[in-house]
């Protein structure tokens, strides 16, 4: 079992008890885990846990108010079920100088179903994810 093991650590570095027993299972071998285990760890081949890659920090920098009204929107998708449990989503544009919701609608517009246009200003901010900017328009 020693001349077993040893052979596969050495081709093998990475593999742990589990591996290990696994592989010399379909070779014949009858011995029991248990058995694996004692004489795996006997031999000092026991690997050490690996660590949680953790991510660095980031510098948090606040967000800019706009300077001015009616120049930045947000957009923001909601989705919700009717009690018959047919489900609907709209999509609410709110200003982000005034948080006025400027236009609530249902996504997509039953009239526009392949193809929704709309006006957008000049910048937009996704809830989730960066600033949009220069949006053009479809009339245009």
């Amino acid at each position: 079992m020693v001349v077993a093991l040893s052979a596969l650590v050495a081709s093998r570095p990475r593999w742990g008890l589990r591996n290990c027993y696994d592989r010399l299972r379909p070779d014949g071998q009858t011995w029991n885990h248990k058995r694996v285990l004692r004489v795996y760890c006997a031999m000092n081949l026991n690997l050490p846990r690996r660590t949680k890659r953790r991510l660095p920090n980031r510098i948090r920098q606040p967000l800019a108010a706009p300077a001015i009204l009616n120049d930045i929107w947000a957009l923001d998708f909601m989705a919700d079920s009717l009690y018959d449990g047919r489900k609907f989503r709209t999509l609410n544009v709110i200003d982000k100088g005034t948080r006025e919701a400027l236009w609530a609608s249902r996504w997509p517009p039953q009239s526009q179903r392949g193809a929704w246009s709309g006006c957008w200003k000049n910048s937009s901010r996704n809830t989730t994810g960066p600033v949009r900017s220069a949006w053009t328009t479809a009339a245009s």
